[in-house]
């Protein structure tokens, strides 16, 4: 095997990986949740947040800890990364969050997997429409891929500081906000695993288009208002209306 193939191995292991331990860790908290009579949402959403948190920081220096199709098709739409990677991504990420559901129906008895939890697949909350809960996934996971960029891509973000801390709290947010109205997944694997193993598929294009939407705004916005300058960065005495060349840069 190659170099570059063991590369790509190794980073579609550490995704894999990454995206089992959000869904085994989401669904089985939701699942748990249940078990014990106490549905809370504080609890689900620290579970969600945690998982990602831990992963983040466990595997990003691997593979950058997308373990979500809609993050990396913010890489993809703003080239950060390959197509033809890409697609090993979204597969290892797809099959991760099957592997999982999988897992948690094999080791949790049916009885406690199904109604109401249905394996912990996303639902739309009372009273919110369709094109509403698109919105809403659309909106968060905006949020996500937003902060994706400026902790993890952005050099001047706080990523080696922090790790995967802002990420996952970015998750825990806006899972206490929109859990109730769209499941707040943002996250096609999220929904992809529990929907294919437990045959749940109602409004299921939401968790999808949603998440692709509101990642694929933030990474081009982000990418093009704070990583590709129009014009040198300021520096030197601004107040005297002198904007001195950067190294490097004609006068």
């Amino acid at each position: 095997m190659s170099d570059s193939s063991r590369d790509v191995v190794r980073r579609a292991v550490a995704e894999f990986v990454g995206t089992f331990t959000l869904i085994f860790i989401g669904v089985g908290s939701i699942v748990a949740a249940h078990e014990i009579g106490d549905p809370t949402l504080i609890g689900v959403a620290i579970a969600h947040g945690v998982a990602i948190a831990v992963m983040v920081s466990a595997l990003g220096h691997i593979s950058g800890g997308h373990f979500n199709p809609s993050i990396t098709l913010g890489f993809l739409v703003t080239r950060r990364i390959k197509p033809s990677l890409g697609l090993v991504y979204w597969g290892a990420q797809l099959a991760g969050a099957a592997a999982a559901a999988g897992a948690i129906r094999g080791l949790i008895p049916t009885s406690l997997t199904e109604a109401p939890v249905n394996l912990g697949v996303p639902a739309i909350g009372h009273g919110i429409s369709a094109g509403q809960a698109f919105g809403l996934e659309a909106v968060m996971t905006f949020f996500l891929a937003w902060v994706v960029f400026a902790t993890a891509v952005d050099p001047r973000g706080t990523f080696k500081s922090i790790a995967g801390l802002a990420i996952g709290l970015t998750i825990t947010i806006d899972i206490l906000f929109g859990g109730p109205f769209t499941g707040a997944a943002m996250n096609p694997a999220r929904a992809f695993g529990p929907q294919i193993v437990g045959n749940h598929w109602s409004e299921g294009w939401i968790w999808y288009a949603g998440p692709f939407v509101g990642a694929s705004v933030a990474a081009l916005l982000y990418e093009f208002l704070y990583l590709r300058p129009l014009a040198p960065e300021p520096v030197g005495n601004q107040s005297s209306g002198v904007i001195e060349p950067r190294a490097g840069e004609a006068a």
